[in-house]
């Protein structure tokens, strides 16, 4: 710009040299003054008009253009529309911009661009949850400098990763599995698609041990009932009625059995899958928990003291069908595992702000810490040769938590080992009729 300047000045100079000496000159004669006075207006005015469009050229960008008559108002006029032209286009391109940046926000995967040194371009959050980088910081660094697993690496320097996902396992974030797939684009630079399955994989893990167990505890009631089935039947005409009895008797208890884990597994799938929510019929929970209360003694045959305090709501909105089943659940698991003479206590009680809380305290054998995280899971047992002999299915507290989820409440879990366990259920304010 200051050579530009320089010459403008110089060419000015000139023009004024050049007038003058053609006024010395010509001093004699008028119009040939006239002639020269009016070309050096000219020369400098069109000098002047281009000293503003260069410093107008200069100025940031948004700055008016001069303004002036003649051709010249045209030209600036033309370099006007010019510039709104270009900042209308830049403005859309700068919206659309952004509109792509909402989008990649709001995909439920991790985006991430990489130029063609694998440095990080730009990243959506879920890239940088997923990846444990933070945009701020990371943006500009190197992707193989921030993970270093060989594996990642390797699959960014084959040649055949093209739509092909890798699973890996980051020592920036563990504990989590992520699915990562690349594919290059334009100008060399590459499209990383993150995805988090960690969740995902726990749940075929859960699947295929769901059906291992199914198939397992179906198997077993069924092998005893065929064998005993099969024993009566060949020993029929030499066997005394005593003894078939038995085994008919035994082959009966073990179809009840497998029935029951029936049933348990039709209402957990009913609980699981999109099920209406729960009805809001008010039920008398002092009269349901007295019913509780005289099948739970009759299951213990008088092995246990059993007590029953109801000093709580009267009314606990929600499913009856669903909540007795709950609330006998607790109640049955107490007797099955409290020793004869042991004490159990059934108790509904007001919880603070208006709520209710539905509690089952044994004297049982109680539980390590290490297994209460667990307890709520599909056939998983502490014991599995005693939840056997107790007659357990393993589903019942599944079901307890899946029904207290529909109903907004909270199982909690005490327990030490040898000195019992108290199982309680939460509810909320709504949930309680005054």
């Amino acid at each position: 710009m200051r050579a530009v300047l320089r010459e403008l000045l110089a060419a000015i100079a000139l023009a004024a040299l050049a007038t003058l000496a053609g006024w010395f000159a010509a001093r004699e004669s008028g119009a040939v003054l006239m002639a020269l006075g009016s070309f050096a207006f000219f020369f400098l005015r069109q000098l002047w008009m281009v000293l503003r469009l260069i410093h107008w050229a200069g100025c940031p960008l948004g700055t008016p253009t001069p303004s002036a008559s003649g051709a010249w108002g045209a030209v600036f006029e033309a370099l006007h529309r010019r510039g709104r032209l270009a900042s209308a286009e830049r403005e859309q391109a700068t919206q659309e911009l952004d509109r792509f940046r909402r989008a990649a926000e709001a995909l439920p995967d991790g985006v991430m661009i990489l130029d063609g040194h694998r440095a990080i371009e730009w990243m959506n959050l879920h890239a940088e949850a997923c990846l444990g980088l933070k945009g701020s910081i990371d943006t500009g660094s190197r992707i193989t400098h921030l993970l270093r697993e060989p594996e990642f690496l390797a699959y960014l320097d084959s040649p055949d990763h093209r739509g092909v996902p890798l699973e890996l396992r980051t020592q920036r974030n563990p504990g989590r599995t992520l699915q990562v797939q690349a594919a290059p684009f334009a100008a060399g630079r590459t499209l990383l698609l993150v995805r988090d399955v960690t969740q995902l994989q726990k749940l075929a893990t859960m699947r295929r041990d769901f059906v291992a167990n199914v198939s397992h505890e179906l198997k077993t009631p069924l092998t005893v009932t065929l064998g005993f089935v099969e024993t009566a039947l060949d020993a029929l005409d030499d066997t005394p009625p005593q003894e078939l009895a038995h085994y008919l008797k035994t082959a009966a208890d073990q179809a009840r059995r497998m029935q029951q884990l029936i049933d348990d597994l039709l209402t957990l799938s009913s609980l699981e899958t999109d099920a209406p929510p729960p009805l809001e019929d008010p039920i008398d929970v002092a009269a349901m928990l007295a019913d509780i209360c005289q099948e739970i003694e009759a299951l213990s045959a008088g092995r246990h003291r059993i007590t029953l305090e109801s000093g709580g709501p009267k009314v606990l909105l929600g499913s009856a069908r669903e909540l007795r089943s709950a609330f006998a659940n607790l109640a049955v698991n107490a007797v099955r595992y409290t020793p004869d003479g042991g004490e159990i206590m059934l108790r509904w009680s007001a919880e603070g702000e208006a709520g209710g809380r539905y509690s089952v305290r044994d004297s049982g054998i109680g539980i390590a810490p290490e297994h209460l995280p667990r307890l709520t899971e599909r056939f998983y047992r502490v014991d599995r040769g005693r939840s056997r002999e107790a007659g357990g299915t393993g589903l019942g507290l599944a079901i307890v938590k899946h029904v207290l989820e529909r109903h907004q409440a909270v199982l909690q879990i005490e327990s030490e080992p040898g000195h019992g366990s108290t199982f309680s259920a939460v509810f909320p304010p709504h949930r309680i009729q005054s």
